[in-house]
């Protein structure tokens, strides 16, 4: 592998570790920031639901586009829109400009990703590393990521119970983590300035076939796929990693200090389960890692507001999140596997935004039931019966369509 593709994987590594860092430190914190400054659950419900909503949109119009476009210029205009959302946050507590931050930014609300940038750098790395070692930098991808995001999570709660212990304002204390989101983003810009060329669409690998939203071929099975995985991730909407952390302190009076260690250890437990995917993947095969790690992980996800007291709770959560992870990579690589090479960043893109479409018609949803105290934790049954449907639904569909590594010769 050339010196050029190494400094790119590394870059691409490393632009993935910013990202998260920043996202698992504004999302212990985000909730209860707009709380603060006066939002009801059901605001925050909606605003959330407008972010998610909103990066579908923009993220849709730019991988759809991003392998004619350029994928360098699509990744620096998600690190502008990062920048520009982090800083409207911090400027102001009106309502109508939230939402049109919101809307038109990229800020996560979940810890997890969000914008362009995840269908972009699979496309850009799968387009680095052979078929056979596909999974496994994924795997290492997600992991980098799920560290990232923990150590993002304990920061942040614990710098704003830092803050608040030293006579600042718990406004205060949660505007300082925005700052942190917002340079984040400009760090984020200047990594993408740093990508070679190397990872653009080789022209040999165009095709001229007649597109829509950038697929040609592969629509098909991109589109079943992308069916699926809404229905995952609108389930996964009704318990974001900040409706969660909000859960806890509700249900437990528990501190942005004690949400942040909790978030750390299960994003530590999160990316170490992701790693150990791409093993059992060689062994049983994408499709399978995907279904058989799921439904167990949403079983336990069932079992957390049925528990009696905090550390049992935690415990429970701990559990499921060892073992959530794993249909993430195996996730991407099949994504990346079955299609086209010139489809790679659209057919990442569509999916993506089929995710963000089905995240964001639940947590508005979450937010009113958060609202009952009678029907506090509805939406962990509702978020792991879900998913259980998804895998089954999954597995029926594409138990026989292999990628080329797992097809014999």
């Amino acid at each position: 592998m050339s010196l050029s593709k190494n400094t790119d994987i590394t870059l691409l590594f490393t632009t993935r570790i910013v990202r998260l860092f920043c996202y698992g430190f504004l999302s212990v914190v985000l909730a209860l920031y707009l709380a603060q400054i006066g939002l009801s659950e059901q605001q925050i419900g909606l605003l959330f639901t407008l972010t998610l909503a909103g990066d579908a949109a923009i993220s849709l119009w730019l991988t759809t586009s991003a392998d004619r476009f350029g994928r360098r210029r699509t990744l620096l205009l998600g690190a502008g829109l990062m920048i520009a959302a982090g800083i409207v946050f911090i400027l102001t507590q009106n309502l109508l400009l939230l939402m049109i931050a919101a809307i038109i930014g990229v800020i996560s609300p979940s810890g997890n990703e969000i914008g362009p940038f995840l269908s972009v750098e699979q496309a850009s790395l799968a387009q680095l590393i052979p078929d056979q070692r596909r999974t496994q930098v994924f795997a290492w991808y997600n992991l980098s990521g799920s560290f990232a995001t923990a150590a993002g999570a304990l920061a942040g709660g614990w710098l704003s119970q830092a803050l608040q212990n030293n006579d600042f304002s718990a406004l205060e204390s949660y505007r300082a983590v925005l700052v942190g989101y917002a340079i984040g983003g400009a760090l984020l810009l200047a990594l993408f300035l740093g990508v070679s060329a190397a990872v653009e669409i080789r022209p040999e690998h165009q095709s001229a076939a007649k597109r829509a939203l950038g697929l040609h071929r592969s629509r098909p099975v991109v589109l079943r796929l992308s069916a699926f995985f809404a229905l995952d991730a609108f389930a996964g909407g009704l318990i974001v990693q900040s409706m969660m952390a909000y859960w806890f302190h509700v249900r437990f009076g528990v501190e942005a200090g004690v949400i942040g260690s909790i978030f750390f250890g299960a994003n530590l437990l999160a990316g170490i389960s992701a790693l150990l995917a791409g093993r059992l993947a060689r062994q049983i095969g994408l499709i399978n890692t995907m279904v058989f790690t799921h439904i167990p992980s949403n079983i336990l996800l069932m079992f957390v507001p049925l528990m009696p007291s905090l550390p049992l709770a935690i415990l429970v959560l701990l559990l499921r999140f060892s073992i959530s992870q794993m249909d993430v990579p195996t996730r991407q690589s099949y994504t990346m596997a079955v299609v086209a090479p010139d489809e790679r960043s659209a057919a990442s893109g569509v999916t993506a935004i089929a995710r963000s479409v089905g995240a964001a018609l639940s947590p508005s949803l979450a937010g009113l039931f958060l609202g009952v105290p009678t029907l506090l934790s509805l939406p962990f049954f509702l978020a792991g019966g879900l998913k259980i449907v998804y895998d089954l639904l999954l597995y029926r569909s594409f138990r026989t369509v292999k990628p080329p590594e797992e097809v014999k010769s």
